[in-house]
């Protein structure tokens, strides 16, 4: 325990030092640092800031716990691809607790990790993926302690937490009706620590990565009303969709394979939760920016709100235009141009209070909110 806390005390205490001595050169490390700023919708007038930030930051402890998942979340952090999860765990951070990553098991692995919160108390980063089962403390344990116990006492030392993917920000699947094990997300039990929620189901890679990158050199990022960074969540998927010309124009694919599906129009129709679902998935894609699943021909499943699981069927359009498509761009325009039928042609403030709730709003209903 002494060898493994004084090896974690000596090493470079900030990134710059330790790209040095990996022999990381200053171009590549530029490069890196332009990259994350596209990422991360940073100004090009900041690069020069972001460089010193992260140049100098500290290079943190990472304790990372998994919890009632299906380890989809670290899968999609090895297929990062700005920074890879080579460069991520090497280079940037100091990755001491991983059950997936780390070589150490059993004894060992449990032993990094309380050396670890020893030896970083009060500056380690916490991330944790799954829910927590509150039902019964023996559905998810981890070397003979529960999920909750573990949580509790790793929080209380932490800087910050990230609660990656929708199970630890929201509950997710765990959660959905009937909720058998009694899954809660982080928030719920954490409430004197930062918290930055992650999530999808699985989140983007480079999302994790990014907001890693940005705690490193700027701290804690601006976060929307769901505890989500708003430089990845604060537009809605449908605002960013390519699809989003044929949706003006009413072209919607009436099944998957209709001539409307060949040529591309708006999957609105076929379920796709585009329009109230934050996401940087139309921008960042998947797969080294490749694709995203409206680009495969799959609408949105809407996986990074609260509650989707529950929230009706995928194949089920939020809302589907009917009668006069001029009267019904006319109530957008009363209602100020808002974008989305699930959404856009309701008055302001019902179209806060439904985004709050994340309810399902009809044609139907927002007709009535407008007569009313």
């Amino acid at each position: 325990m002494t060898t493994r806390i004084k090896d974690l005390n000596t090493a470079p205490n900030n990134v710059g030092k330790y790209l040095s001595t990996q022999g990381i050169s200053r171009r590549g490390f530029l490069k890196f640092c332009t990259t994350m700023a596209s990422m991360m919708a940073v100004s090009p007038t900041l690069l020069p800031q972001l460089v010193e930030a992260l140049e100098n930051a500290p290079r943190p402890s990472v304790i990372w716990l998994s919890f009632q998942e299906c380890t989809g979340c670290t899968e999609s952090l090895t297929r990062a691809h700005s920074p890879t999860v080579e460069g991520l765990i090497f280079d940037a951070i100091s990755l001491d607790y991983h059950h997936t990553l780390q070589a150490a098991s059993g004894e060992a692995a449990e032993l990094a990790r309380e050396e670890a919160m020893k030896a970083h108390w009060g500056k380690y980063l916490l991330v944790v993926d799954g829910s927590i089962p509150l039902g019964n403390p023996g559905f998810s344990t981890i070397a003979g302690m529960s999920n909750l116990d573990m949580l509790l006492e790793a929080a209380k030392g932490a800087a910050a937490i990230i609660a990656a993917g929708t199970c630890a920000a929201y509950g997710g699947i765990p959660k959905a009706n009937p909720n058998p094990t009694g899954a809660v997300a982080v928030q719920d039990l954490i409430k004197d620590k930062p918290i930055i929620n992650v999530p999808g189901c699985p989140p983007i890679p480079v999302v994790i990565t990014g907001v890693l990158a940005h705690f490193l050199a700027f701290g804690l990022p601006e976060l929307d009303s769901l505890g989500r960074p708003k430089a990845f969540y604060g537009q809605s998927i449908h605002d960013r969709c390519y699809r989003r010309p044929f949706y003006e124009r009413g072209q919607f694919a009436e099944t998957f394979d209709d001539e409307g599906a060949k040529q591309g129009w708006c999957l609105f129709k076929l379920g796709c939760k585009g329009p109230s679902t934050y996401n940087a998935c139309a921008t960042t894609k998947w797969n080294q920016g490749t694709s995203f699943p409206i680009e495969s021909g799959h609408g949105c499943l809407g996986c990074s709100e609260p509650n989707f699981w529950d929230a009706g069927s995928f194949y089920k359009a939020l809302s589907v235009p009917t009668g006069d498509l001029g009267k019904i761009a006319g109530y957008a325009l009363a209602a100020g141009g808002i974008a989305g039928a699930a959404a856009g042609l309701l008055a302001q403030h019902k179209k806060g209070q439904a985004i709050k709730e994340h309810k399902i709003v009809t044609v139907n209903d927002l007709e009535k909110g407008n007569s009313a």
